[in-house]
């Protein structure tokens, strides 16, 4: 994962100044976590929960296998192993895996579909 840099704010001499730090840490929405709403993401982002919601992510979306998303999708690359009832937009790949689920039109640069993956829409080229 690529390591995100955070702002932070801090006050030195009376005068406020920000720092760009750099956390080491990726966005994650874990295993049992339910998002209700719209969600933007700076970075990239691993999925293992579900969300009734609209997302988007300036960088790649991982979608674990058990992850469920009920909502549109837009992102620079995406991978699939879980479902997503939604359309999605991927500005360059998408990756869809043996067990992913996508049922919604889907807009991209890139395909690579493993065999077993299921969609349910019209595919077609942002290029």
């Amino acid at each position: 994962y690529i390591c995100r840099k955070t702002n932070i704010s801090m006050m030195i001499g009376g005068k406020q100044k920000e720092e760009a730090v750099n956390t080491g840490l990726h966005n994650t929405l874990a295993t049992g976590t339910f998002v209700k709403g719209n969600l933007t993401v700076e970075g990239d982002l691993r999925m293992d929960g579900r969300i009734e919601g609209d997302i988007v992510c300036s960088g790649k979306i991982v979608v674990g296998p058990k992850s469920e998303i009920k909502g549109n999708t837009q992102c620079a690359n995406a991978e699939i192993h879980g479902q997503i009832e939604g359309n999605v937009n991927v500005k360059e790949k998408l990756v869809l895996k043996s067990s992913s689920i996508v049922k919604g039109d889907i807009c991209l640069q890139t395909l690579e579909v493993e065999p077993g993956a299921k969609i349910e829409g019209r595919i077609s080229s942002n290029s």
